[in-house]
Order: C-alpha cells, then sequence, then structure tokens
C-alpha cells in the first residue's frame, strides 16, 4: 500500500504517530483482534496498525531488506506495476532491492519506471546538501498531518526523517529524538543549508524542528511545508508578522 497509518491505540479513532511507506517492513509484536502492535524496522516506531493492511513476508526477506539501504522515490508522485496491479508511491518511498527496473516486495515483484536516489553511491557532502535543498522544495505547501510523512501530510520530524531519508541517513521519527544527532552549531550566521533547526516550548520541551536553507530561511511544516525567516530568535511568520518557534539548538547531520 502507498501509506499506512500506524496509531496510539488499537482502534481507528485513535491518534495517528507516524506511517509506514511502500517498501518499508515491520516486527508484529502483539495481535489484538483486528489489529497488530508493530515495531518500524527502520526507525524503530512503536504503534498499532489494522491487520487488513498487512503485507506477510519472510524472516528471510525481512533481515535482508535491514541489511542494506535501499533507493528513494525522487518523483513526487509515481507507480509500480507488475500484470495485475499498479500502486501509487509518493516522494521518499522505498523500493527493496531495486535493479534498476524491477524491486521486491515480499514475493512479488514490480516494476519502477521513475527516477530513484542511489544508495550505494559514495557520500558527497556537496551533492547530498544539493539534493536535500532540491528535494526540500518539492515539498512546499504540503499540509501538515500530526504522524503523516507523505508528501499529501506529514509532521515537522516526518519532514526531516524523509529529507535526511533521501541522502541516505535515517532519522528517528520525532523532534526529541532527532536532536541527539549530528553536531552543534553554536550561531545561526554559522548555520549551512541542510543543518536542523529545533525549537522549544515555555517549559523546555523540543517541540519542533525544520531545516535551514539558503539566505537565513527554513523550511518547516506549519499548518502546511513553508519557508520563513530564521534567526537567533526563532522562526518569524511574515503571514501573522510575529515569532511562531523560539530556537533552542542548530545541528549540522552531513560531513564536512
Amino acid at each position: 500500500m502507498s501509506a499506512v497509518p500506524v496509531r496510539a491505540e488499537p482502534n481507528d479513532r485513535a491518534e495517528l504517530v507516524t506511517q509506514l511507506l511502500f517498501g518499508e517492513c515491520y516486527q508484529v509484536l502483539v495481535k489484538q483482534e483486528n489489529w497488530f502492535q508493530v515495531q518500524l524496522a527502520a526507525d524503530g516506531y512503536v504503534g498499532w496498525m489494522d491487520y487488513k493492511q498487512h503485507t506477510p513476508v519472510s524472516a528471510e526477506y525481512y533481515d535482508a531488506w535491514c541489511a542494506q539501504d535501499h533507493p528513494r522515490v525522487l518523483d513526487v508522485v509515481q507507480a509500480v506495476s507488475d500484470a495485475t496491479t499498479k500502486i501509487p508511491l509518493t516522494l521518499g518511498s522505498r523500493l527493496p532491492f531495486f535493479d534498476g527496473m524491477n524491486l521486491r516486495l515480499g514475493d512479488r515483484q514490480y516494476f519502477f519506471n521513475g527516477t530513484a536516489t542511489n544508495p550505494t553511491a559514495a557520500p558527497d557532502p556537496v551533492r547530498q546538501a544539493a539534493l536535500l535543498r532540491k528535494m526540500a522544495l518539492l515539498y512546499l505547501k504540503a499540509p501538515y498531518v500530526w504522524g503523516g510523512k507523505s508528501v499529501f501530510g506529514l509532521d515537522c520530524s516526518g519532514l526531516c526523517q524523509q529529507l535526511y531519508g533521501l541522502v541516505g541517513i535515517q532519522l528517528p521519527r520525532d523532534a526529541r529524538q532527532q536532536i541527539d544527532h549530528g553536531r552543534p552549531v553554536h550561531f545561526v550566521a554559522q548555520a549551512k543549508p541542510g543543518d536542523l533547526a529545533f525549537f522549544d516550548n515555555a517549559e523546555g520541551r523540543i517541540v519542533h524542528v525544520g531545516m535551514v536553507m539558503d539566505e537565513g530561511q527554513i523550511l518547516h511544516a506549519h499548518g502546511e511545508v513553508r519557508l520563513d525567516p530564521l534567526d537567533h530568535n526563532g522562526i518569524y511568520n511574515r503571514d501573522r508578522q510575529r515569532y511562531s518557534h523560539k530556537l533552542r539548538l542548530l545541528k549540522r547531520l552531513l560531513p564536512e
């Protein structure tokens, strides 16, 4: 499936905590009536999914999936297909065991004719930063959805996790976890495109994250994915003529 909701509790009215996008793997921890509690293989996140959206794979497939990085879709919307099925994909979806033409999902093989990342290429910080900036702009105007990871609805940490996944860096799911990664950048004036900026609330809890862009701007999901000015105070919302988020810390994840 393109995107499967993963919820805090085993019912359809429960909070959406994250999503499983096409090509991701997970382990089933608990079975409860029509619901499975699952743990995502990539980031360890735990939640509940409807059993009707479960796609079983073998233990051998799961182990092989976990042992390597997989190409990601670079088109905003694309599809995979076989003789009987066509499945829509969105930007950032994984293409398991992709050979340039075909991919494998469980025991089924699909054809993919779009553009994708090449995780086997040697990391190049300059190219990584350029790809981050280019892909970030494709998410502009995507609606904010708590727990979402798709270009059709995502939250602030889901946006940053997806963007860094495109350059082969797996981040945790939540902003409060993501802040533990990377190296501190001490001043906004020293920030480079691709750096992550973290923001806290009045109690000091990390509640927001965005990615630094060119010319003193930040890309973040706040109502929608948008570009706003960033300075030492935080994010200034031009529409509301006030600061919307208070800056706590900047981190650099790309190698120098």
